[in-house]
């Protein structure tokens, strides 16, 4: 793992199987808290120019089709996603892999859902291949709170770097008062509680 930081310049950001259905079966994290982190997480992808991968497994079963605000928030990467029949690890997917790959980036925002299983294995993979991670952990969740502490231990103790969405937001920001700290702020500020 390199001492350097994310920045908007030098990564790339994999959302894995933010499906209506997958989602369903999260109990470790709130429903809305999961959606809402993994949407600012889009959001803020595209306003600073970070290239986004979007996949899906098996959108026709259980799973069910991507989040329909992905589709809002970045139309051709939506259209662009990979989808996967079945294929556990992303990144054990060609078409997945190579669009990884294609972004040139060799640091790797990653949140899935599941954490327990369609987040750990291609982090593991990636980190294996020589990318930086971070995973961003409350863009997931898992069945169990066991289970998302296992795979993030799992993560962790493989040399991922294990965030949240408001602190790597704030990363990539540096500065609340630059032009991209400008553009990232509101999707922050969309997260924090209401009075």
């Amino acid at each position: 793992m390199s001492a350097e930081s994310f920045t908007a310049d030098n990564t790339a950001m994999l959302l894995i199987d933010h499906q209506v259905g997958t989602m369903g079966w999260v109990r470790s994290i709130e429903f809305e808290q999961m959606k809402a982190n993994a949407l600012a997480l889009a959001n803020t992808a595209k306003a600073v120019g970070i290239p986004l991968v979007l996949t899906s497994s098996m959108e026709e079963y259980a799973q069910g089709p991507l989040l329909s605000e992905l589709a809002d928030i970045a139309p051709e990467e939506f259209e662009a996603r990979v989808k996967r029949l079945g294929v556990v690890n992303a990144m054990d997917d060609e078409n997945f892999a190579a669009a990884v790959r294609e972004t040139g980036r060799k640091k790797l925002i990653i949140a899935g859902v599941t954490n327990d299983v369609c987040t750990v294995y291609p982090t593991l993979t990636a980190l294996q291949l020589g990318y930086d991670v971070q995973v961003v952990a409350d863009a997931g969740g898992s069945p169990t709170k066991a289970a998302d502490d296992i795979a993030i231990r799992r993560m962790e103790n493989a040399g991922a770097t294990i965030t949240s969405t408001i602190q790597l937001m704030a990363e990539l920001a540096q500065n609340w008062t630059s032009e991209r700290g400008g553009k990232i702020i509101p999707f922050v500020m969309g997260l924090m509680p209401q009075q």
